[in-house]
């Protein structure tokens, strides 16, 4: 049958397959003699908790991938054994249940998941920036109120910053919350917000004062408060595993003890939360990219034409070549990044944005030239290079545009 003929190779298989031959195949492919070894430069802690990550995804989120997308399932229980694993709060401090790792430990696990699925990687990357936020700029009853259910994943987070009317432009963003006595009443919406209506615990931006940056806050809300509501599950291109809803606030009462920092403070955490969510977004395109040339380089083995395999063909290991390359450098520089951001350096938010610009664009470019590679075989959701392409295209665009990463970068160097 035509079924019968298509040339099923074992890495495309793998995704469909049993979880051990997935991991087999992810693991087995990062010998120290690949140029695009993930591992290489790493210490050997690094290495270990590489591999778990990496084991992780081929045994736990690599097998259900596809029906994930397809059905549309929020995988719950699958996240809370990878936060078990300490996955759930990487880049928080131990003391409320956190891994304590660094940006670049966290840019490591990140990769290695998105490997197995990229949309569900990519909400436990935001997962972990509202978490990291609540343990970096609220108070001590705050953090141990909602830290350690969120870093066990018991609960879940969302980040609210994106409004109807405020994208890349989040300074003019309309929600107030007023002020009476030891409450704020919220009114306004949320757009595009990951998790939406089936997470716990909305890290929101909100003005509390006069227009423009310094008039914004941040409350933490929780499901279940009158006023708050939910708009119809979107229905997307890609990142099918996690819902997106629009978040509603209808004259919502929030306790001025759930305020993050002090009043006006609210877009500097916004803003330093996604340094990091721009790093993390980054590494996992970067894991959609190394399966993808994992894919391709496997499909380019097996599958014949003309009489011979296509790695035969110059034009296409020129391709694959180049794919090999880009994905190195995106991985060095985003490496570079999360490391300056760890020591606080003051180049490491333009360099954030010059990795998240770099990594998304150049990842996808990866990704859709194997999908190519594999032909009419690539546009069939039973390959797994299609999800790939889907669920990568959306980082170009979260977490700031790479238009605005552009913006951001050439102020930085006509500043002076």
């Amino acid at each position: 049958s035509r079924e019968a003929e298509r040339p099923r190779t074992a890495v495309a298989m793998a995704w469909r397959a049993a979880p051990r031959a997935a991991a087999r195949l992810l693991l087995g492919r990062r010998g120290i003699a690949s140029c695009i070894d993930p591992s290489t430069g790493l210490t050997e802690d690094q290495k270990e908790f590489q591999k778990v990550a990496f084991d992780f995804a081929a045994k736990e989120m690599a097998p259900h991938m596809a029906e994930w997308d397809e059905k549309e399932i929020f995988p719950v229980e699958t996240m809370r054994k990878a936060a078990q694993l300490g996955f759930g709060g990487i880049y928080v401090k131990p003391d409320v249940g956190g891994s304590g790792l660094s940006r670049l430990d966290t840019s490591i696990i990140f990769e290695a998941l998105s490997t197995g699925c990229t949309s569900t990687t990519a909400y436990m990357s935001i997962h972990n920036m509202c978490v990291w936020m609540i343990d970096t700029f609220g108070n001590e009853e705050q953090r141990r109120r909602f830290c350690p259910s969120l870093c066990s994943m018991e609960k879940f987070a969302s980040y609210c910053l994106t409004e109807p009317g405020s994208g890349s432009d989040a300074a003019s963003l309309l929600t107030s919350a007023q002020r009476k006595g030891d409450t704020y009443v919220l009114n306004g919406s949320k757009a595009f917000i990951s998790g939406g209506g089936d997470t716990d615990v909305y890290v929101v931006m909100c003005r509390t004062g006069g227009p423009g940056p310094k008039g914004i806050s941040c409350l933490v809300l929780e499901k279940g408060m009158p006023g708050l509501s939910f708009g119809k599950k979107e229905k997307k291109v890609g990142w099918n595993s996690q819902p997106t809803r629009a978040v509603i606030f209808e004259d919502c009462v929030v306790p001025v003890g759930n305020r993050l920092g002090a009043e006006g403070q609210g877009f500097s955490i916004a803003m330093q939360g996604l340094n990091g969510g721009r790093i993390n977004i980054a590494s996992c395109s970067l894991g959609a990219a190394h399966a993808s040339v994992l894919l391709a380089q496997e499909h380019l083995t097996v599958r014949k034409q003309f009489g011979e395999p296509l790695a035969s063909n110059q034009y296409l290991q020129f391709r694959l070549a180049e794919m090999a390359t880009r994905l190195v450098a995106a991985r060095l520089m985003v490496r570079n990044a999360a490391r300056a951001l760890q020591d606080g350096r003051e180049d490491a938010a333009v360099l954030c944005s010059m990795a998240k610009l770099f990594a998304t664009d150049e990842c996808f470019g990866i990704c859709n030239q194997a999908l190519q590679m594999h032909g009419g075989y690539g546009y069939l959701k039973d390959y797994a290079v299609q999800q790939f392409v889907r669920d990568i295209r959306v980082h170009q665009i979260l977490e700031g545009t790479n238009e605005v990463m552009r913006m951001i970068v050439a102020r930085n160097l006509l500043q002076g």
